[in-house]
């Protein structure tokens, strides 16, 4: 599932709309996009790629309609960027924040709080985090604008008080190691870091995987005769992948679809692999699926290639985004950042909820210890920690399939034009 991060509430972003109304600057005089821009534009892009691949596993979906045939990675990923932009919503009232107060400072957390517009459910929960920031020795609109970053997430797993405690730690621990010097300067470094996080995870993503899936409808489009798996591994490429190694994996997921639990240990299985050859292979896996005999055996091979899609995007595309090799010397550590936002991650996947505290307390307890919550103890920026729980999103999802054809609305940046919002247009390649 696209994320980068996929952690926030959707049934916030109303108000989170309202509050950067409320603050927003003049219109922008350049014509770049920006982050919410570009998260619109890749949030379209999902949904029509959705309804396209959905439509062939599925003959009987219409564009808008909805399945209850197991969902591909792609139905998952409107979600996920959806919720991606929600997190860069958090970013922007956060910085207006910070603007805000370099001309005027709060006189209190309230203050702070109330001249944002930050309302609703989630307000007593932001503010006691604010305030436990101020005692932990943040100036009142630096320690105000990072609480703020938690507006649109899963808030509620705050109420453990252990899970509140390490994260207010971590949140201190994030300000006081920021690059700046002035208190507004070291707060805005973390908001940027995040927003870039989301930004640079989502493009790279879209990019990769979105382009790839482009090209592989066109390709099928173009055709003429019976579409089979054996045609997608000696016709279709995609720059760097190798057909040998596609057609090895197709054969695998082929094989082992059925295998509980599900292959997924995809590094030991496929040493040496190139990434590209995995989005072949699942590409052919979900035209078996169309062929497949039965339910079962579709719905099998669906999650088999949304298995390899997944792990291309997180192994490959998403890692180097959350650990970067060269940190920004004017951001916080990513890792860091991540982790401190764990417990609170979550995601609507259309009707269906879910949140890594839930998947986090159902695990053995990693260090037995009653002293610290489950959902402190992992970490969304690594690999395996991030991977295992996607797993467990996908597995309560298949539950229910039709919940994800009740497709988010993009979000559209409040502070900028209509006119540079262009619609997502089918057309364009990567």
């Amino acid at each position: 599932m696209d994320t980068c991060l996929p952690f926030l509430r959707p049934i916030a972003t109303s108000a989170l709309l309202l509050a950067v109304l409320a603050m927003a600057p003049p219109a922008r005089a350049d014509e770049s996009p920006t982050p919410l821009e570009d998260n619109r534009r890749i949030t379209e892009g999902y949904i029509q790629i959705a309804y396209e691949l959905g439509g062939l596993l599925d003959p009987a979906l219409q564009p808008g309609g909805s399945s209850s045939v197991r969902p591909n990675w792609f139905v998952f990923a409107p979600h996920a960027s959806r919720t991606g932009g929600e997190g860069m919503l958090a970013a922007a009232i956060a910085r207006r924040m910070i603007d805000t107060a370099r001309g005027e400072p709060s006189l209190s957390v309230r203050h702070a709080l109330d001249r944002a517009g930050i309302t609703g459910g989630m307000r007593l929960t932001v503010e006691h985090l604010a305030q436990e920031l101020v005692v932990q020795g943040l100036p009142i609109d630096a320690a105000a604008s990072l609480a703020s970053l938690t507006t649109a997430m899963n808030w509620e797993a705050l109420a453990d008080p252990r899970t509140f405690a390490t994260t207010t730690s971590r949140f201190a621990s994030l300000y006081w190691s920021a690059p700046a010097v002035l208190p507004l300067d070291k707060a805005e470094s973390v908001v940027l870091t995040l927003e870039r996080t989301l930004h640079e995870g989502n493009l790279a993503i879209f990019t990769d995987i979105g382009g790839s899936a482009r090209l592989y409808l066109g390709w099928r489009r173009g055709l003429t005769g019976e579409v089979t798996p054996e045609r997608v591994l000696t016709e279709f490429s995609l720059q760097d992948a190798v057909p040998a190694q596609a057609r090895l994996a197709y054969e695998y997921g082929v094989a082992h679809a059925n295998d509980t639990p599900r292959p997924y240990l995809l590094a030991a299985l496929f040493p040496g692999m190139h990434w590209k050859s995995l989005l072949v292979a699942a590409f052919a896996l979900y035209e078996e699926a169309r062929r497949a005999p039965g339910p079962a055996a579709r719905d099998a091979l669906i999650a088999m290639g949304n298995n390899y899609v997944a792990w291309r995007e997180q192994h490959d595309m998403a890692q180097p985004v959350f650990t970067p090799a060269v940190p920004h010397a004017d951001e916080v550590s990513r890792a860091a950042l991540l982790q401190a936002l764990t417990p609170m991650l979550t995601t609507d996947f259309g009707t269906l909820e879910w949140n890594y505290a839930d998947y986090a307390y159902s695990q053995p307890d990693r260090d037995g210890s009653v002293l610290t919550s489950p959902p402190t103890e992992y970490s969304w920026a690594v690999f395996w920690d991030r991977w295992t729980g996607i797993l467990h999103a996908f597995e309560q999802a298949y539950g229910a399939p039709s919940a994800l054809w009740v497709m988010p609305e993009p979000i559209v940046d409040p502070t900028a034009p209509m006119s540079s919002q262009p619609a997502w247009s089918p057309s364009g390649q990567t």
